[in-house]
């Protein structure tokens, strides 16, 4: 099936008189005759479901249309994107351990593994996603277990050499992990260009309409773990908590690293996304095709008038002609990169707070990538306690803007953005 289709068809397959739509198993524990039954699934002999706080049928349902969208052999949901992020490293990496990972990723992945995760005895070089095959070289180690970057980086709307970064992790034997949270498997799929692992907040375009927090993980099944055994004990080494087993031998490269990380970390951290949460986001995944190629076209049109405005001192989106990554977003995502677009007002941090008090359709929030059209003055808000100096360090200008386009009438969407910046 095409991408379109798979929105709509995969991860569940009705039977003859079952529901149409994914049915809500809104249920914490599972019913089973005998103990040797139960006992059965703990020591990971079975499949079935026995507590929901380490899987749900409903969650695994929407998990699974995912990992068919992505390309993937296995994918789990957790409770937000952050989570997926957490879980994706953890899961590979533990206190001792390297990773490797782009300075451009979201803020608050950064914070996770700047901050939280090296409390946890795990340490992280940050590289220049731009920079030199020696500087990438550099940034490995002995202890290195995985290499993390952003399709499309938020908000910097930087695109990611994939398959150079997937080259360098392989050459070191170790997986290259993508969030491909704004272009989407819709725009972009990370393992037809080298990744392992693709991690994704669902509660960006997937869901889409501002109605829910989540996150998935999916697993291309193409990582040897087992031929890199010495770097990965977690995987290719007997697990104590479930008798002995070997994720790598058991469940070979297709399930190992989401049935570890779902029979450890879920387990042990309970991140789990509620069922009535991937009811949810099912119904986005169903127009997520239909909505990202809107998003994109209208992207486009306003990213034009920006840069045509007399009033815009500087437009950045990767689709347009000029920009500099427009050639890698055409190699990685040549039907539309995503609807997030970041401009800079003329007359800097005043007039940039004067245009966005003028503003009547476009919504003043910290939210991207869904229906509606939210925009952001940074240094007025989620950044106000920096000053210019201390901003542009960070990378965002006081003038910066940073505006996602929605699906509504693109000719509104222009017109709100043209009063506003008359004032």
């Amino acid at each position: 099936m095409e991408r379109e289709t798979k929105c709509i068809q995969a991860g569940y397959t009705p039977k003859n008189g079952d529901p149409r739509m994914i049915p809500i198993i809104q249920s914490t524990t599972f019913k089973y005759d005998t103990s040797e039954d139960m006992g059965k699934l703990f020591d990971l002999e079975a499949e079935g479901y026995f507590y929901s706080r380490l899987q749900n049928p409903t969650t695994d349902m929407v998990a699974a249309k995912i990992a068919a969208l992505e390309g993937g052999t296995a994918a789990m949901l957790t409770s937000s994107g952050q989570a997926a992020n957490f879980f994706s490293v953890f899961n590979i990496a533990t206190a001792g351990d390297h990773v490797v990972a782009s300075s451009t990723i979201y803020g608050g992945t950064f914070n996770l593994f700047n901050v939280t995760m090296r409390k946890m005895g795990i340490e992280f070089t940050f590289v220049d996603p731009d920079c030199s095959d020696e500087e990438l070289e550099a940034a490995f180690r002995p202890n290195t277990k995985a290499v993390f970057g952003e399709t499309i980086a938020n908000p910097a709307l930087i695109v990611f050499d994939i398959e150079r970064f997937a080259v360098a992790a392989h050459a070191h034997g170790v997986p290259l992990i993508v969030d491909n949270t704004f272009a989407t498997p819709i725009n972009c799929r990370p393992f037809e260009w080298g990744a392992d692992i693709v991690t994704h907040s669902t509660t960006k375009y997937m869901d889409g309409h501002d109605a829910t927090v989540g996150g998935c993980i999916v697993d291309s099944g193409n990582f040897d773990w087992m031929a890199h055994k010495d770097k990965f004990p977690g995987l290719t080494t007997p697990d104590d908590s479930y008798h002995g087993i070997t994720y790598a031998e058991k469940f070979g490269k297709g399930g190992a690293f989401i049935t570890k990380a779902t029979a450890q970390l879920m387990r042990d951290f309970g991140a789990v996304q509620a069922p009535m949460n991937a009811f949810m986001l099912n119904l986005g995944l169903e127009s997520l095709a239909v909505r990202m190629q809107r998003h994109c076209e209208n992207a486009m049109q306003v990213a034009k008038f920006l840069q045509e405005s007399d009033k815009v001192a500087w437009v950045n989106y990767p689709g347009l002609p000029g920009n500099k990554y427009y050639e890698r977003a055409k190699k990685y995502m040549p039907d539309g990169t995503c609807g997030v677009i970041s401009f800079g007002v003329k007359g800097g941090r005043k007039a940039a707070e004067e245009f966005m008090k003028h503003l009547q359709l476009a919504i003043i929030a910290t939210h991207v990538a869904d229906a509606h059209t939210c925009i952001l003055h940074p240094a007025s808000s989620t950044h106000r306690q920096l000053t210019d100096e201390e901003l542009l360090a960070g990378g965002v200008s006081a003038d910066l803007v940073r505006l996602s386009v929605g699906i509504e009438n693109v000719n509104d969407i222009i017109a709100d953005l043209k009063q506003a910046l008359e004032y």
